[in-house]
Order: structure tokens, then C-alpha cells, then sequence
């Protein structure tokens, strides 16, 4: 197996200061294409240690992407580390330094003289286009490692590793076939629940069961080699029936923008109306393109079961869609949500355990409910089911 690794730089990186996002989209990404990331480093902005750390991962390893110091600043000492390492000067890439000359003449402004140094890279390594910055990537063969170095900007950094790596890494290593990966996610039951039902479920060589818990959702994955495709499918129906009445999607879409296509191919148009949530279903649905007309978002009021219903009939009328999904204030660790339908109505009062989340993750919890609550009904199922935290207190359809 490929011995895959990446190399984080940056003071502000090492110390918690920023939040390494493109080390998780890295690792999920390469995953996703067959070469799965084995180890991770993180180093400051010290160019001894940065060279010392080059010289002894290319001996272990058989990729290395280095993420960060490639800016104009004296901090920025990816270049100058990598050549030290390989025990070469640097040397001026011309076709580099037109291009940034262009980049900020099309801009209307001069390149400041420190820019320069971005045009800079290590004698005998391969330029690697950055299509949206003036960072210029290169790559280096050292000992026994292929070595990238890319700019910590997220946008440049993953274009350049979809564009510009990831084929690079395909040519020269043709063997390597992406892996299997089926995924479904849950929503009401617990990690712990999910596991018990699942462990004892023979599967094929190769494969095996991964739990990932983001609240509130829960996510199996089965993964294996693209060789064990076949036996993977004969045993996903056995997860499907686990997950049960709590699956709510598969694969990566995500469930609003599953929604927005349903809504999309009905078709049916849909209002919302919130209080607890406050906003985060407007915002999760228009952002995966729902067909929504109207949206408001109200400050939280006492409603009885029955008032929140009438609150949902009268909001059709008003709004003219055809579907009104209503989600009340949080009293007493109560809640109302309402969806009102063309062929009738649909309210349900719940009742959560005892608070132990952060605001944001009860209003995420309620949204997925509400949501789901929509899923159910697309997919002409009973509008609500059992979920470990909360309990149906109070329900009617009209």
C-alpha cells in the first residue's frame, strides 16, 4: 500500500489558531480516489525544522503533499525549506513571474517587488499550475518520495490538487483503483445502537463497517476494494435494514438538496415558517436550490398544537404554495412542527430529554426533524417516527 502523507505549515496552524480545514477535505478527497492519506504533520514557520521534516518523511514515504508557505511574506518558507532539503539552490521560474505580472496588471495594480519571491522554486522541480492565485506549486522528487507543495489559500489548494495532482498521482501510479465506498445516514439512533445491531454482520475480506456521529446525524459507511464491489451490494441491503425507520438518505447528497429535487419533480412549491430554528431551514433548503416562495422567521410565542396548525392553513393561503412546513418556539423542552400538504395537515408536538447540547446543535436536531418530517411525507410514509431523544407528546392529521 502507498504510504501517503501531508505536511501542514504555519505557526498560526501548529498552534490552533485557524482550523486546518484543508487537512479533512484532503484526506477525504484522496480517500475518495484510491490513495488514502497515512500519516499527517504539522510544523511552524521554522525553516530548519521544515527541512529536517522534508528529509525524513521522503524516506518514509511515497507521497507528501506539503500545504502552506508558498505566500510573499519572510514567513513563507516552503520553497526555501524544500530546496535546502535537496541540497539545490532556487532558482527564478520567468514563465511564473509574466504570469503574476499579468495577474495584477488585469487587476489594474502593480506587483509589489516581494511577489517575486513567489516565482521562486527549487532547482530541477516541476512547476505546478495554480490557476487562481499567485502562489506558484511545484513538485520534487526526494529519496524515495513525490513531493507537492501547494498554497494554503483553500480555493487554490484544492483546485490544484483535483486539477493538477490528483492526475499527476493517476500517471504514475496507474494500478491504484479508487475504493468501494456505500453510505447511508441515520437519524434518531445512537453510535453505540447502530453498532450492536451491525457487529455481528460477516463481511467480505477487505471490507469494513465505519460509524461517523456529527450530530444529529449518525453516518455508515461500508468501505472495500473495487474488486469486492459485488460482494459489498449483496450485503448493504442487511445495513439498510439496521438503519430501519432511521435512514434518512444515501450517499453524499445530503438530505435538503435530496428534498429539492423531489420538491423540484412534483412539483411543489414550499413556505416555511420559523421560531426555534430560526432561519436554518430557509437557509439549508435555498442553499441547495429548493423551490421555496415564501420564508419568514418569527420571535418565539406560546402556540398551542392547534394554533401552530391554523398558523400553517392560514400561511398556505397567504404565501399561494402548495406546502408549508411550520416550526414552532422551544417551552418547557417542547415543540410543535406543522406541515401542511395539499390533501390534509400534518402537526406533532414533541418533547426533548433534558438539555445537553449548545443551542445551534438543539436548533440543528429540530431542523432535522422537521425536515424529515418533509422526507416522510414525499415518500408517502407515516410523517413521524420514533427517535431515541424525543418524544411525541401530542399529533393529529387533518
Amino acid at each position: 500500500m502507498l504510504k501517503v502523507e501531508m505536511l501542514s505549515t504555519g505557526d498560526e496552524v501548529l498552534h490552533g489558531q485557524i482550523v486546518d480545514t484543508n487537512a479533512a477535505w484532503l484526506a477525504d478527497y484522496l480517500f475518495e480516489n484510491g490513495f488514502p492519506m497515512t500519516r499527517r504533520n504539522t510544523v511552524g514557520d521554522n525553516l530548519e525544522a521544515l527541512a529536517a521534516i522534508l528529509q525524513e518523511r521522503s524516506q518514509q514515504a511515497d507521497i507528501v503533499i506539503v500545504n502552506g508557505g508558498l505566500g510573499p511574506t519572510s514567513d513563507d518558507l516552503s520553497a526555501e525549506a524544500a530546496a535546502k532539503a535537496a541540497g539545490v539552490g532556487l532558482e527564478l521560474h520567468e514563465e511564473w513571474l509574466a504570469h503574476m505580472e499579468q495577474f495584477f496588471s488585469s487587476r489594474g495594480r502593480v506587483m509589489a517587488p516581494s511577489n517575486r519571491k513567489q516565482a521562486m522554486i527549487p532547482a530541477g522541480s516541476e512547476m505546478v499550475d495554480n490557476p487562481v492565485g499567485t502562489a506558484c506549486g511545484f513538485a520534487m522528487t526526494l529519496n524515495r518520495a513525490v513531493i507537492f507543495f501547494t498554497p494554503g489559500v483553500p480555493s487554490e489548494f484544492r483546485q490544484m490538487v483535483q486539477q493538477q495532482i490528483v492526475p499527476r498521482l493517476r500517471q504514475r501510479f496507474p494500478e491504484v483503483d479508487p475504493p468501494v465506498c456505500l453510505r447511508l445516514t441515520t437519524f434518531g439512533r445512537s453510535e453505540s445502537d447502530l453498532a450492536q445491531s451491525l457487529d455481528s454482520l460477516t463481511l467480505p475480506p477487505g471490507v469494513v463497517m465505519g460509524y461517523r456521529s456529527s450530530m444529529p446525524i449518525i453516518e455508515l459507511k461500508l468501505t472495500g476494494p473495487a474488486k469486492a464491489r459485488e460482494a459489498m451490494e449483496a450485503v448493504w441491503p442487511k445495513v439498510r435494514e439496521v438503519a430501519g425507520e432511521s435512514l434518512i438518505f444515501e450517499g453524499t447528497e445530503g438530505l435538503p438538496a435530496q428534498l429539492a429535487r423531489r420538491l423540484q419533480e412534483k412539483p411543489l412549491r414550499l413556505s416555511l415558517s420559523e421560531q426555534f430554528t430560526a432561519g436554518l431551514l430557509a437557509l439549508q433548503l435555498r442553499s441547495a436550490g429548493a423551490p421555496l416562495l415564501d420564508s419568514e422567521v418569527l420571535t418565539d410565542r406560546d402556540e398551542t398544537l392547534q394554533e401552530a396548525a391554523q398558523r400553517a392553513a392560514a400561511l398556505v393561503q397567504k404565501a399561494g404554495s402548495e406546502l408549508t412546513l411550520v416550526v414552532g418556539a422551544m417551552r418547557d423542552e417542547q415543540l410543535n412542527i406543522v406541515l401542511c400538504t395539499p390533501v390534509g395537515l400534518h402537526a406533532v408536538r414533541l418533547k426533548f430529554s433534558a438539555n445537553r447540547h449548545a443551542l445551534r446543535t438543539r436548533q440543528e436536531v429540530c431542523a432535522m426533524m422537521a425536515l424529515n418530517m418533509l422526507r416522510r411525507w414525499l415518500n408517502d410514509a407515516p410523517v413521524t417516527s420514533e427517535h431515541g431523544w424525543v418524544q411525541v407528546v401530542e399529533a393529529f392529521s387533518q
